[in-house]
């Protein structure tokens, strides 16, 4: 752990480690964030320069996802109820619909040798394939909410937390800067002080954090954010086996072969004056909420040859009935998962001796 400047005694090491957290825990909850604008003109953001910073963050891991290097594909179905039909014309909330499901849970971080406690937040994105041919593509994070409501102080957030070559942690003195010129950062950094890291997928909830619209058959449009709620209950803390890095698969595969898992997709609807555009910010516990179904997982498989391995979660990908909302950081995501893609699957083509068969954690 380095110093503060100064040769100041060394920080709490609970403190630095909470400093640490919080740089992996962004760029997991978001992935690889980039942006097309020119907020930065003349050397404007782009999801390169993003997606590099990612990657310095996280290591040099060929083939590897430069976020959520560390996951598990899963496949299932989504069954529609009919409770949102009327608020959607996406034929996946039509009753009685049936909705294939492609998904991959997941930790946050470019470092696919993580141990699975080593950050409090999970990750689950979903892929819906709709019969039509239309897909709905959704991330979702085990956390409330986001720190920074823009790319670029999302990108500056990934240059404070940057490892320091001589300790491989963040520089708590660049950390404690950035925070401090960054108030929007509070309700952020008031969660992460009590988040610890869960014992299984299987228990968390799991939520989109930027909101969107939905339309009906009338066009009109309403702000929601979704989630989805698990029937699996909490058993307690848990927690992994003593010194057993990689409990998170393990526990999902041995509950799937008990039976399938079940959460409930829960769309939250805002109220006016309810912020839309700025994930940092939630909106009150009393708004609406309608359960659109349940989605059934029943069958978990590695990375290296499972279907989620070629999927990119575009988040504005999106059938009839569900649209962008104007937050910054939903069009970044779109930008900078497309080059962290094209990296990855350009990557995998030169690696010497590998194939879909043997890579297990991919």
């Amino acid at each position: 752990m380095t110093q503060e400047p100064g040769n100041n005694p060394r920080p709490p090491a609970h403190v630095a480690w909470r400093w640490a957290l919080i740089g992996l825990a962004v760029a997991g909850s978001a992935a690889a964030f980039g942006y097309v604008g020119g907020w930065l003109a003349p050397h404007r953001l782009t999801p390169e320069r993003l997606v590099d910073t990612l990657q310095a963050n996280g290591g040099e891991h060929p083939g590897y996802r430069r976020n959520h290097a560390k996951g598990i594909c899963v496949v299932g179905r989504f069954a529609s109820n009919g409770a949102l039909a009327g608020y959607s014309t996406a034929g996946l909330f039509a009753a009685g619909v049936e909705t294939p499901v492609v998904g991959r849970l997941a930790i946050p971080g470019g470092n696919p040798y993580a141990p699975d406690s080593s950050v409090p937040i999970r990750s689950f994105a979903l892929r819906f394939d709709l019969p039509d041919g239309e897909q709905w593509r959704t991330g979702m994070n085990a956390m409330p909410l986001f720190p920074v409501a823009t790319p670029q102080a999302f990108y500056q957030l990934q240059l404070a937390t940057h490892p320091d070559p001589a300790t491989g942690k963040p520089d708590p003195a660049k950390a404690k800067a950035f925070f401090s010129t960054h108030p929007e950062t509070a309700a952020f950094l008031a969660w992460v002080k009590t988040a610890k890291p869960s014992a299984s997928y299987a228990t968390e909830t799991y939520r989109s954090i930027n909101a969107f619209y939905l339309r009906d058959a009338a066009g009109q449009k309403r702000a929601v954010r979704w989630m989805v709620v698990p029937e699996q209950p909490a058993e307690g803390e848990g927690g992994p086996a003593a010194g057993d890095p990689d409990y998170l698969a393990a526990d999902l595969s041995k509950r799937i072969a008990a039976g399938p898992l079940r959460w409930h997709l829960q769309m939250v609807f805002a109220a006016p004056g309810d912020p839309v555009d700025d994930a940092t910010r939630e909106w009150p516990s009393d708004r609406q909420v309608v359960d659109a179904g349940t989605l059934v997982i029943d069958r978990t498989q590695p990375q290296a040859d499972g279907p989620c391995r070629d999927v990119n979660y575009d988040p504005t990908i999106l059938p009839r009935g569900i649209e962008t909302s104007a937050d910054p950081l939903i069009a970044a995501r779109s930008a900078a998962y497309a080059d962290s893609y094209l990296r990855r699957t350009s990557e995998e083509a030169h690696l010497p001796g590998t194939s879909r068969a043997n890579e297990d954690k991919r």
